[in-house]
């Protein structure tokens, strides 16, 4: 996890009153997330991380993420092509009611189906030791 978006996401995510300020409490429960936490446990604070704050994932941010994820390795044009047929697969995937956008549940039923799916816009938990 080394994207400064994703990092920033994270950071937001752990700080659960918005202080700008990471307590012990909030550390706590962060890293018990990370390395104890169960299987719904991650895939809610997977979700929280690729929020923006209104509760659904949009096209924007998927963009956005999707983005600021993959390596740039033709011209700016060719790439912003390439990322809105991606976040038009994920959409069909993901977006089970149809509404545009990614909710709690479309996120949760599709990582149900598919686990490859929890971390899709990009890595927001720590990598498992083998």
């Amino acid at each position: 996890m080394t994207d400064d978006m994703l990092m920033n996401r994270v950071f937001f995510a752990f700080d659960k009153d918005n202080d700008n300020y990471i307590n012990i409490k909030e550390w706590v429960k962060g890293l018990s997330v990370f390395l104890r936490g169960t299987f719904e446990e991650k895939l809610k604070f997977c979700f929280e991380v690729y929020l923006n704050g209104d509760g659904y994932i949009s096209q924007e941010q998927m963009f956005d993420m999707l983005k600021n994820s993959l390596h740039q390795q033709s011209s700016e044009e060719d790439t912003d092509e390439v990322i809105k047929e991606l976040v038009d697969i994920t959409l069909k995937k993901m977006d089970y009611d149809s509404d545009g956008k990614i909710s709690l549940a479309d996120f949760e039923k599709a990582v149900r189906e598919d686990r490859l799916l929890l971390e899709v816009f990009g890595p927001c938990l720590p990598e498992a030791k083998v």
